[in-house]
């Protein structure tokens, strides 16, 4: 009798999954479940998976594996998808996966199951990293092939053979959590005219509702990696943590988006990412201070196309460990302290300082220097303006309304 390895939540319907692989695919279950900075104790998730019928249920602190693996190699790259999404569930994805197909290999697994329903990105992801990790695994995708027409009709069958969900039945929103962003879908926010109600939102305080005095904090990064806030060392996830509670107080972090899913899809998403808007910017900031400008203007669209990766699946590809190869080398001197202001839901740079800076105030103010005079400044622009000339010179004799002057 085969075993398959589910990736289990609590929930109703990955408690069905349990039922339904028993009893419809004659499999035996073990489930893996991730403590990757959720909102809730995690702990009961294992005994809770052995009542609903699995032989074996592994449940793994992955906080910090998330941050130090995949959070903070997107950070040091600037991956932003689109027009403003920090990546929060994406990077969790490949995480996942990597830990189904070790357990399957651990356990002697043929199969990996998993709760996703097809509509969003996480079935693309999770599938692309398991088979780039380990092919010859078959995936089963319970909620594609069983007969449930509705929530109330699993529901029904669930209560029918005393399967219950360890989360509550949550109809208003989709909701995904881990420590670098939480995400929010579904439900009104599908008008995507609609202002997001108040109850969408548990990790941010809306602006006019944070404290009138904003903060000051200062993050110290190494290499491109930020160490610590206002002189504390901290363990990355600490300090995600740490940020994530310091900019929901005062409102920071709040993005809605209209996001183009994997499949082309649009989606209206809101999240919650105080920690990432920060250290996003904080980065960012310090970048514009330490690396020069031939550079800077080419990572950037490195970036896109890292974050394009991590987005679409690709993390356990060549192209992204190619980017992330490029992006380290381009992080030697991004070493520094950066201030940001906390206000009222906005985090605003505010100074930043570098042993590796590349700012001269002396040339910034245009003094006379042995390096670069005025007459070196002549030259350089004369030289720098022949180009336009050659253009201006073609359109004189192309356009018969400049020839007749």
């Amino acid at each position: 009798m085969s075993k398959v390895v589910l990736a289990y939540t609590g929930s109703l319907a990955t408690a069905l999954c349990i039922h339904w692989l028993k009893t419809s695919k004659n499999l035996r279950v073990v489930t893996f479940s991730a403590n990757l900075g959720q909102d809730v104790d995690l702990e009961p998730l294992g005994e809770h998976a052995i009542e609903n019928g699995a032989e074996a249920a592994h449940v793994v602190d992955l906080r910090d594996r998330l941050v130090d693996e995949f959070v903070f190699p997107g950070l040091r790259a600037g991956a932003v998808y689109e027009s403003g999404y920090l990546l929060a569930n994406a990077f969790t994805r490949p995480l996942i996966a990597q830990e189904l197909v070790r357990i399957a290999r651990e356990e002697g697994c043929a199969y990996v199951a998993h709760g996703c329903t097809g509509r969003g990105n996480d079935q693309h992801r999770v599938e692309a990293a398991i088979t780039s990790l380990e092919p010859r695994l078959g995936i089963i995708q319970p909620l594609l092939e069983w007969s449930f027409k509705s929530k109330d009709e699993q529901i029904r069958f669930a209560e029918s053979f005393g399967i219950r969900p360890l989360k509550p039945v949550e109809d208003r929103y989709t909701v995904d959590v881990c420590t670098w962003g939480r995400g929010v879908a579904g439900g009104p926010l599908e008008d995507p005219w609609a202002a997001p109600p108040s109850d969408a939102f548990a990790w941010t305080r809306a602006a006019e509702r944070a404290p009138a005095r904003g903060v000051e904090v200062e993050i110290e990064f190494e290499g491109g990696t930020p160490v610590a806030v206002d002189g504390d060392r901290m363990d990355g996830w600490c300090l995600v943590e740490h940020l994530n509670e310091l900019g929901g107080l005062h409102g920071v972090g709040r993005i809605d988006l209209m996001e183009n899913r994997v499949v082309g899809i649009k989606s209206r998403e809101v999240y919650e990412a105080p920690a990432a808007t920060i250290l996003t910017g904080a980065h960012q900031a310090l970048e514009d201070l330490t690396l020069g400008k031939a550079l800077i203007h080419y990572k950037r669209s490195v970036a896109e196309r890292y974050a394009q990766c991590v987005y679409d699946g690709m993390w356990f590809t060549r192209l992204r460990r190619a980017l992330d190869a490029f992006c380290e080398t381009t992080q030697e001197c991004v070493t520094g302290t950066v201030r940001v202001r906390l206000y009222r839901g906005t985090a605003t740079i505010t100074g930043r300082r570098s042993p590796f800076s590349l700012y001269d105030a002396g040339l910034a103010r245009r003094r006379m220097t042995d390096s670069y005079g005025d007459s070196s400044a002549k030259g350089f622009f004369d030289v720098w303006r022949i180009s336009q000339r050659q253009e201006a010179r073609q359109r004189r004799h192309d356009d018969p309304v400049d020839r007749s002057r």
